[in-house]
């Protein structure tokens, strides 16, 4: 068995307050403690959005009732999540807001980014966004050939592309710090790249089904593998990997967006987006390790200090004076995925009987085991 700081999964829909039918804090918690989670970072694209300190307030109260990881908020970016006025965003960071993001929803209006990443500045927050051009993405899957064939409406890669180069111009003008949440294509990870060369301050993140599946997963239509941005094609998918190996992509994060049966159940182009990503987020980061494309300190760092520094929280590394939050795990146990054993309330995966390796036998969080494997 190997001991490693505990996760820190930035990216993750936790149903409270509003869509408790599709998730809790609590059972997010149980299923993220299963998984090596110990911090936890929620969307404010609740029901209400958390865009006031009685938002974040509430989500900081639930976690200390259900004892089990640590949960943490973003703020929304601007009201109601609808991309027009901006939140408060200096009163929201000291109640405790971790970064400052419109959830599953982009930051279409140039001039409304433009005013967040400088009053953001400020106060050193980072601004997080959907990286899809709102006009460009409204189809329902990867633009190609496969969506044509399946007679869908498709979402072009270079709806990604486009918002992320002009949020790479904003950044520039005005210095704020940029996350690029779950990126997908290739052409995204180079503009990271040579951002980053040119000294922006900028990072990004992805996510385990988009280095782990392609748009054939949609296959006949399977609702399961219908999610924003879209799978994309496998060179996007090599490139991925690539970014997390050489250090483009700073993190991995879950994605966690839980959805109910009656929101899966429907014909494609209606149903919801979104992948239950919690339990399966250590184990398919590990296959990388396993196939030798990364390496097990780098991916762990993508899982643990890389996204903890992004947001400024004292996670992800083991050091004198730190919470003990750590985990301990097994890099080679084979194990076959079944979404049924899901401990969280939605079992929205396309990776059901996906053979993979890696399980956690204990996490801890401040020192008390919150999950273990009975033997």
């Amino acid at each position: 068995p190997c001991l490693a700081p505990g996760l820190v999964d930035m990216r993750s829909q936790l149903g409270e307050p509003g869509r408790e039918h599709k998730e809790t804090i609590r059972g997010a918690g149980a299923a993220a403690a299963a998984s090596g989670i110990t911090s936890l970072i929620c969307l404010p694209n609740t029901d209400p959005v958390i865009d006031d300190e009685a938002g974040l307030e509430f989500v900081a109260r639930r976690a200390r009732e259900a004892k089990s990881v640590k949960v943490y908020a973003y703020g929304a970016l601007t009201r109601a999540c609808a991309g027009e006025q901006l939140t408060e965003i200096g009163l929201l960071s000291e109640a405790g807001a971790v970064g400052f993001t419109d959830g599953v929803s982009a930051v279409g209006n140039a001039q409304t980014m433009r005013r967040a990443l400088s009053y953001a500045s400020a106060f050193d927050a980072v601004i997080l966004q959907h990286p899809l051009e709102p006009t460009l993405a409204s189809g329902v899957m990867n633009g190609g050939a496969l969506a044509t064939r399946l007679g869908l409406a498709g979402s072009p890669a270079m709806a990604e592309v486009i918002l992320v180069e002009r949020d790479l111009r904003l950044i520039e003008m005005t210095g704020g710090r940029y996350h690029a949440s779950h990126i997908t294509t290739a052409r995204t990870v180079e503009l990271i790249r040579e951002a980053k060369r040119r000294g922006l301050p900028v990072t990004c993140d992805t996510a385990p089904h988009y280095f782990t599946l392609t748009e054939a997963a949609v296959g006949e239509y399977r609702t399961f593998a219908k999610t924003s941005p879209p799978l994309r094609r496998e060179s996007d998918r090599q490139a991925l990997i690539d970014g997390i190996a050489d250090g483009t992509i700073d993190a991995v994060a879950s994605d966690h967006d839980p959805q109910d049966q009656d929101s899966k159940r429907l014909p494609f182009a209606a149903a919801a987006d979104g992948i239950a990503g919690l339990e399966t987020l250590f184990s398919l980061s590990l296959d990388l390790v396993h196939t030798g494309r990364v390496s097990l300190l780098s991916l762990l760092h993508r899982l643990t200090a890389g996204p903890a520094e992004i947001l400024g929280l004292q996670a992800g590394r083991l050091a004198p004076g730190l919470p003990a939050d750590l985990i301990l795990f097994d890099p080679d146990a084979r194990w076959t995925i079944d979404p049924d054993r899901f401990r969280g309330k939605c079992k929205n995966s396309p990776f059901d009987d996906h053979p993979t390796h890696g399980r956690v036998l204990r996490t801890v969080v401040d020192g008390r085991t919150i999950f273990a494997i009975s033997e």
